[in-house]
């Protein structure tokens, strides 16, 4: 896609790619135009017909198999949730661990991640952080910290700070092999790269939709393995139960549960974003996944090469195989942030730099463009 034919077509549908430098998906995707009026659909249907849910739900299930269809799963395996926090804490809470149980996460992988199993440290549950170095993740990473009580690892599949693209499919085998449960946020990859669970091995996914999956924020997806019957949600609504009661009595006697991924879903569902995650699937399959993967990533062979020229260094991964969208500068963020503001540049602070991150939309010239202003900045002083 870095000779991508539709790209003029594709920016035009980005109407915020055409007022700024926008190099800020990792952060947030502006919305498409095409997202926008399926919202706008749904809204003069709510405001001429006063709610046709009947309708929507359908539209719902409808959306249901095909986000199931872009992940490689199965439409009973996909609940809708909240965001990626709440995804990770259903999947953290589901599993019934005992106490002297570990899991195992990425020091210094995203806090909510962290947050929703440190929350089990009440129950008795041992968390182990384990440091990454200067790779990606593997099995290999993992192995050593494995033992007989470890029940889950958990970890983004490409990290917001610095753009690890970690070997989810390598951990995956490893978990199989030692009948652990592998929990992976993939907010920052779903949308951008080509995700398939069932060939990753992932027991659960938690993502949100309002980065690759373009929508605005308030909706997330949830996968779990159909084969997982065990895992139970932490919290019950009568949208979770096999049997809800016709007359909306609760039943005290009848608890049972759907036995797809329905039973973690609380009830009333985000139907605005939900109808625009349709348009934002129809605008992502015109495009095609891997090409969007081409693209982002000849993008980032561009700016790699630019900020060599410069003498700027990047803070993560350099290899193709070990990144995606996501580029941290090695630039003081104290200074250059402000600096890039001031010429219409939307990036992202990071812990060691300047976020770069790209989107569908992103061309060749945005980052050709981006680097000219690095180095006019660079040639004279950057003031906060």
């Amino acid at each position: 896609m870095s000779d991508f034919h539709s790209c003029a077509t594709v920016r035009q549908d980005f109407p915020a790619s055409a007022r700024m430098l926008y190099l800020d998906t990792a952060h947030q995707s502006p919305l498409a135009t095409s997202v926008r009026r399926a919202l706008e659909a749904f809204y003069q249907e709510a405001n001429d017909n006063g709610g046709p849910k009947p309708v929507w739900l359908e539209r719902v299930e409808r959306v249901r198999a095909r986000v199931a269809g872009f992940l490689g799963a199965q439409a009973r395996e996909i609940a809708f949730t909240k965001n990626t926090s709440e995804g990770l804490n259903i999947a953290a809470n589901a599993i019934d661990f005992e106490p002297g149980d570990n899991v195992l996460l990425i020091e210094g992988d995203h806090p909510n991640n962290a947050y929703a199993w440190l929350n089990l440290k009440r129950r008795g549950v041992e968390v182990r952080f384990v440091r990454l170095g200067q790779g990606v993740a593997d099995a290999a990473l993992f192995a050593p910290h494995v033992d007989a009580r470890t029940r889950a690892i958990s970890l983004s599949h490409v990290t917001f700070h610095a753009g690890h693209r970690h070997d989810v499919a390598d951990i995956g085998r490893l978990c199989r092999e030692r009948g652990i449960y592998l929990v992976v946020d993939a907010m920052q990859s779903v949308g951008v790269l080509p995700v398939d669970v069932k060939a990753m091995g992932i027991s659960m996914l938690a993502a949100g939709c309002h980065k690759g999956l373009l929508v605005p924020q308030g909706l997330g997806l949830l996968y779990v393995d159909a084969a997982l019957t065990e895992l139970q949600p932490v919290y019950l609504a009568t949208a979770g139960l096999a049997r809800p009661p016709a007359d909306l009595i609760a039943n005290p006697d009848d608890l049972a549960l759907r036995e797809d991924a329905g039973r973690f879903e609380i009830g009333n569902y985000n139907l605005p974003d939900i109808h625009a995650l349709d348009a934002a699937l129809d605008l992502i399959a015109s495009v095609g996944i891997a090409n969007i993967e081409r693209h982002v990533l000849a993008l980032g062979d561009r700016l790699i090469e630019r900020l060599d020229a410069l003498g700027v260094g990047l803070v993560g991964p350099r290899e193709r195989a070990r990144r995606a969208h996501i580029y941290v500068l090695d630039l003081p963020v104290e200074k250059w942030v402000g600096y890039l503001a001031r010429q219409g540049v939307r990036v992202s602070p990071e812990r060691d730099g300047v976020r770069v991150s790209f989107g569908l939309f992103n061309t060749p010239d945005d980052v050709d463009r981006v680097a000219g202003i690095i180095a006019a900045g660079l040639q004279e002083p950057v003031s906060a």
